[in-house]
């Protein structure tokens, strides 16, 4: 049995439900925990003999707003070529009690070389909030932060949640993908007034990938070998 399949079956036999196997590349191992186990199960993670993971070596937020959908809607798109408008997988939806919002923990243990994901997703609501894993791993401290900056997501129990990316004073959450790509404020010198300002943007925000459609062609069809 190799190490990646031992360490799967520790998982599975420690946590049962409470750690659901999900979509991971080859080699590699992923699970999901329940916002009201995370703190337990991470614990478990850290500090039973067979799993021993004592690093947290990133955490991330992510944001699953039209997760699945294609950019634009188009009855004469292909499902060949290079272009956004090509025929996509239906969109996933998550399930009512799961908000748009998720917290991905990438761990490590060192003593026995293997790695594993970890995702939480908050719960549906505004604001996103989970539960801060500072008490287990001391180095969450600046990565919760910045999943705060970044995607408005609320860590309880964080010691010192603020801002650690963005500006003071900055409004909104970039990473979020409904940001507009201009921001909600430009920042400017005012020679009249002899100081920096801020004002509402005045950029207007457009899509910056050009919309191309291909139709399916003839593949025997002259001139017709190659992409366009």
């Amino acid at each position: 049995m190799s190490r990646i399949e031992a360490t799967a079956a520790t998982l599975a036999a420690r946590f049962g439900g409470r750690a659901v196997g999900i979509a991971a590349l080859p080699g590699e191992i992923a699970i999901e925990v329940a916002p009201g186990e995370l703190v337990a199960v991470c614990k478990d993670l850290r500090d039973a003999p067979g799993l021993a993971f004592e690093q947290l070596i990133d955490l991330s937020g992510v944001d699953y707003l039209d997760y699945g959908r294609s950019e634009w809607s188009t009855a004469e798109a292909t499902s060949t070529g290079f272009s956004r408008g090509v025929e996509r997988a239906p969109r996933v939806e998550a399930p009512a009690s799961e908000g748009r919002f998720a917290v991905v923990y990438q761990l490590l243990s060192v003593s026995r070389n293997t790695r594993l994901r970890v995702r939480c997703r908050c719960a549906a609501g505004e604001p996103p909030m989970i539960d801060s894993v500072t008490g287990v791993w001391a180095s969450a401290e600046w990565y919760e932060r910045e999943a705060f900056d970044l995607y408005g997501i609320l860590f309880r129990g964080h010691p010192d949640l603020r801002r650690i990316l963005t500006d003071y004073g900055f409004i909104g959450h970039p990473f979020r993908k409904d940001f507009p790509l201009s921001g909600y404020v430009e920042v400017r010198y005012d020679p009249s007034r002899g100081r920096v300002v801020n004002e509402p943007v005045s950029i207007e925000t457009r899509v910056t990938v050009p919309k191309v459609i291909r139709r399916a062609r003839d593949p025997g069809a002259p001139g017709e070998g190659g992409n366009a």
